[in-house]
């Protein structure tokens, strides 16, 4: 009889708390009573209802909108500062640079937020920009704050590259920047990859920042959430909750699908290259040992 170790054990009751909740909110989002802590059967009037709750879907659309465009604006800052803190090792304020991209990863989010709020009023009062507070706010608050687990991510990834391709193919004639997009790219595209996944994930999720600085009609998911559990949980909630983890599995499944195929070709690719190579180095060896018949003439 196999034996369960205490790592085994402590392995189980993690995923048990982690997923068993999600579990239990997937099966009441199938509940018939309008209680929520009542089970009155199965039913999916709650996922139709959805349709015709145009606030809570306008407050889907509209984290799903930020969401998208702060992953690709963090992807791009962050990939820059990483950049530059990996790959120029020496030039003045490096260490303040340094401190200032990472500053988001360990400050408090009320503090990130309420001066973001002051930026934009007194920006507001300087510029006259922005005239109000909505989406573009909330843009560049999570922006800021996902651009550092962008810089982090990537910056490890840069690390761990050989940086000889890269010289080589500058001794070759390759301008610095045709290097960074056909060479540098391709090899930190899984980092890049988990560095917009991340930010999608943090933007969505995101309640505290997009609190201070949103403004009237810009509600997101999390906030409208948060002002209806309040009030007590409502079955929309939890049908809304379970696409959204049912849209998250599937994204998951197909990066991770397509970047095993993407390995799988890689590997393909090397071995046989590695193949054609090794079949190439014996052939001059084999000539080389074969005297010509003119050298016995």
């Amino acid at each position: 009889m196999k034996r369960y170790s205490f790592s085994n054990l402590i392995l189980v009751l993690g995923l048990l708390f982690i997923y068993l909740p999600m579990v239990l909110l997937v099966i009441y989002s199938f509940n018939a009573s309008r209680l929520v802590t009542v089970w009155g059967g199965w039913s999916v009037k709650w996922y139709v209802g959805l349709l015709d709750n145009s606030q809570l879907m306008g407050a889907v659309m509209r984290s799903l909108e930020i969401a998208a465009y702060t992953a690709v604006a963090a992807v791009a800052l962050g990939t820059m500062a990483a950049f530059v803190l990996t790959r120029i090792p020496v030039f003045r304020g490096r260490t303040l640079f340094g401190g200032l991209v990472t500053a988001p990863l360990v400050m408090p989010e009320v503090i990130t937020g309420l001066s973001l709020l002051l930026l934009f009023v007194a920006m507001a009062q300087l510029i006259g920009w922005p005239a109000q507070r909505g989406i573009v706010t909330i843009w560049i608050a999570h922006t800021t704050f996902c651009s550092a687990y962008v810089a982090v991510i990537v910056m490890a990834r840069l690390r761990e590259l050989d940086q000889s391709i890269e010289e080589a193919a500058m001794d070759l004639g390759a301008r610095p920047w045709k290097v960074f997009f056909l060479i540098t790219m391709p090899m930190i595209a899984p980092s890049l990859a988990a560095g917009g996944m991340l930010s999608f994930a943090l933007s969505l999720d995101d309640l505290v920042l997009a609190s201070f600085v949103s403004g009237p009609g810009s509600t997101t998911l999390p906030m409208e959430i948060f002002s209806a559990v309040r009030l007590g949980v409502k079955p929309e909630i939890n049908a809304v909750a379970s696409l959204i983890l049912l849209v998250v599995s599937l994204a998951t499944f197909i990066a991770w699908y397509v970047g095993r195929r993407a390995e799988q070709r890689r590997l393909r690719a090397m071995r046989q290259a590695m193949d054609e190579t090794t079949g190439q180095g014996w052939q001059p060896l084999d000539s080389a040992v074969r005297t010509p018949p003119s050298a016995h003439s």
